[in-house]
């Protein structure tokens, strides 16, 4: 595309971890043009004065949201706020016409499942109604030409590309509760300053949260009846997970364990040979050979998602270790993925970056 063909971008939450990521990746981006960022106003300037990383925005002023200025700047924004506001100010743009992405929780569920578990008042039901879930490998042909787009959330990303083609497959035994043991970085929580996130208290600990109450569980189970069974279902479908979150003293990544009980016999080999098959052409996901697992530095850096695999013949347990960038993958990356798609672009423009080691 020309300069003067380039798709006009924003990126309303240009403050925070995920709008940073955002910005950083739409940088690499060769059809778009950043038109519009809006973000915490700790000073006046550009984002290149704020952020010194991102020098290629030195034209770029960081300003107070308005969805008039917004909307007419942009063909196209990423909503990169809390919880409880992002959804909201994605309303608005979808309504003025313009794709929007929300990269919170306010749209990935149902207004009285919403309120339950986030506890906070939900988007409106029709607004929540026009939203297309953007787990991209599993939903792609509603992201495309979609409007309004629901980025799924990090844990609900690294932990539903593991155990759907399992699910899919019909490997777990029904009517028991499939276990999920994930951990994520610092990042996930944001850059607001908290006592746990300090690195007197997180360094050389860790530890679990939100034990019990975490507010991706009704995400992921949902859609993992949703992408998951052959038949159309509702949630209560499908056996409840058991979720722990824990914190781990990195700044980047997710790394979940989930543990499947199988209902029937099944080699480590045949499970791998469904899991390639499924994800077969995707250029985000690698699935390991058998005895090889995936680490958080595979991953650190770039948009994709490492699937390690094992059963557990003595238990009748299938073992799924499924690593990503919470940033990436979990959050700026798949946003970029499913504008593209959304867009009619190449799925992986502006994410070929490999990941970043040691």
């Amino acid at each position: 595309m020309s300069s003067t063909s380039k798709i006009r971008v924003g990126v309303v939450g240009a403050s925070g971890y995920g709008g940073l990521e955002l910005l950083r990746l739409l940088s690499f981006h060769p059809d778009v043009q950043v038109t519009y960022a809006a973000g915490s106003q700790e000073r006046d300037g550009t984002v290149a004065d704020m952020y010194p990383f991102l020098s290629t925005y030195s034209h770029l002023q960081l300003e107070k949201y308005d969805v008039d200025r917004c909307a007419d700047r942009c063909d196209a924004v990423f909503v990169a706020l809390p919880s409880g506001a992002s959804g909201a100010i994605a309303g608005q743009l979808h309504e003025r016409g313009r794709l929007a992405i929300d990269l919170s929780g306010d749209l990935r569920l149902p207004a009285d499942t919403y309120a339950s578990w986030y506890q906070k008042p939900p988007v409106a039901p029709k607004v929540i109604a026009q939203a297309v879930y953007g787990l991209t490998e599993w939903n792609r042909n509603e992201i495309r030409g979609a409007s309004l787009i629901a980025n799924p959330g990090c844990y609900a990303t690294a932990v539903l590309l593991g155990l759907l083609p399992a699910v899919k497959a019909k490997l777990a035994a029904p009517d028991r509760p499939l276990i999920v043991d994930a951990k994520s970085g610092v990042s996930g929580a944001g850059r607001s300053a908290t006592l746990g996130g300090q690195l007197g208290e997180l360094s050389d600990n860790f530890y679990p949260y939100r034990v019990g109450k975490h507010q991706h569980t009704p995400e992921i189970e949902r859609y993992l009846a949703q992408f998951g069974l052959a038949e159309k279902s509702n949630e209560a479908s499908h056996p409840p997970i058991v979720f722990t979150t824990q914190l781990l003293p990195a700044i980047r990544g997710i790394y979940a364990s989930c543990y499947i009980p199988l209902g029937a016999d099944v080699q480590v080999e045949q499970v791998v040979d469904i899991y390639r098959t499924t994800y077969e052409g995707e250029p985000f996901i690698r699935i390991h050979d058998p005895g090889k697992y995936p680490e958080l530095k595979h991953v650190r850096g770039s948009n994709q998602t490492h699937i390690g695999l094992f059963v557990d013949n003595r238990t009748a347990t299938l073992q799924v270790f499924s690593a990503l960038d919470n940033l990436q993958k979990g959050a700026a990356g798949q946003a970029l993925q499913n504008f593209n798609v959304a867009m009619g672009l190449d799925q992986t423009t502006g994410l070929s970056q490999l990941p970043i080691y040691p």
